[in-house]
C-alpha cells in the first residue's frame, strides 16, 4: 500500500512542500514517482516521517535529525525509545496539571500551598542533556546552581515574570502592532532582560543566542506552546521581535 504526497501531507498535518524539502535533503525519500511527477510514500517511509515529526517535537535540527535517523537502522528500537521519551514527557505534563489544579483549588478556598505541590513537574533538570548538549555542561551546572539557589519564592516569581512577559507578548500581536513597533520592542527588551536574570544559562546575551532561541521558540512546540496559548501566531511574532531586538541591541 502506499499514499500520495498530498495524503501524507494532510495525514502527518504539514505540507507537501515541506516533505519534497525533507526528500531534497535525504531525510524521506520518496517510495517511489510515477510518470507525472507525483511522490508516492510506502509504510516504511511513513515510519520514518514518524519518527522525523517525534525528533523535531524533541527540538532537534533537520541535520542532527539526519544523523539520528543514519545511526539507528534498528527502527524497532528506535521506536521503542521514542516512546519512552513520549511517556516520560506525558507523565511529566500530568504532574503540571494536577499541580496546577491544586494549586487553583487551595488559592480559591484561602488554604495554604506547599512548595513541593505547586512545582511538581516543572522539573529544570528534564532538560539536562539537551542543554548540555547545545551549549555545554558548564552552562548547564552553571543554570542547575542558580536555580537552586532562588529558593521558593524566587522561583515563584521568576516563573510569574515570563507568565506576564507572555500575556504582553499575546496582547501587542493582537492590537496589531508589529514586531518592529515600540509596543513589541520594550516587550522584546523585557524578555531579554528575563533571560539575563536566568543564572547565565548558555552562552550568554548574545545576538545569535537570543536570535536562535527565537527560532526554537517556533520549532519546538514545548517552547512555543507558552506563547501561542495567547493567540494563534504569537510564537512565531516573538521570534520576529526578538530578531530585530538582537540585530539592533546586542552584539556577539
Amino acid at each position: 500500500m502506499e499514499w500520495s504526497i498530498q495524503e501524507i501531507a494532510r495525514r502527518a498535518g504539514t505540507t507537501s512542500r515541506t516533505l519534497r524539502h525533507y526528500g531534497d535533503l535525504g531525510l524521506l525519500a520518496p517510495s517511489r514517482v510515477g510518470s507525472n511527477g507525483y511522490r508516492y510514500y510506502d509504510q516504511d517511509a511513513l515510519v520514518r516521517l514518524q519518527r522525523i515529526l517525534l525528533l523535531r517535537e524533541l527540538g532537534l535540527s533537520l541535520p542532527a535529525i539526519k544523523d539520528v535517523l543514519e545511526g539507528q537502522r534498528d527502527t524497532g528500537a528506535a521506536l521503542r525509545a521514542h516512546l519512552r521519551l513520549l511517556e516520560q514527557e506525558q507523565a511529566r505534563i500530568g504532574r503540571q496539571i494536577a499541580s496546577v489544579r491544586t494549586t487553583l483549588h487551595k488559592t480559591e478556598e484561602g488554604r495554604e500551598l506547599m512548595a513541593e505541590e505547586v512545582f511538581d513537574g516543572f522539573d529544570h533538570t528534564a532538560h539536562e542533556r539537551e542543554v548540555t548538549e547545545r551549549w555545554g555542561r558548564a552552562a548547564y551546572e552553571e543554570g542547575d546552581r542558580w536555580w537552586r539557589s532562588l529558593g521558593e519564592e524566587g522561583k515563584r516569581a521568576f516563573l510569574d515574570e515570563h507568565e506576564a512577559i507572555a500575556r504582553d507578548w499575546g496582547r501587542v500581536r493582537e492590537s496589531g502592532a508589529g514586531p518592529g513597533s515600540e509596543q513589541a520592542q520594550e516587550v522584546a527588551r523585557r524578555h531579554c532582560a528575563w533571560l539575563a536574570s536566568s543564572g547565565g544559562t548558555g552562552p550568554g546575551l548574545t545576538r545569535s543566542y537570543v536570535i536562535g532561541l527565537g527560532e526554537m521558540y517556533v520549532a519546538d512546540p514545548r517552547f512555543g506552546k507558552n506563547y501561542d496559548r495567547y493567540g494563534d501566531g504569537t510564537a512565531a511574532f516573538v521570534r520576529d521581535a526578538l530578531t530585530i531586538h538582537a540585530e539592533h541591541r546586542l552584539s556577539d
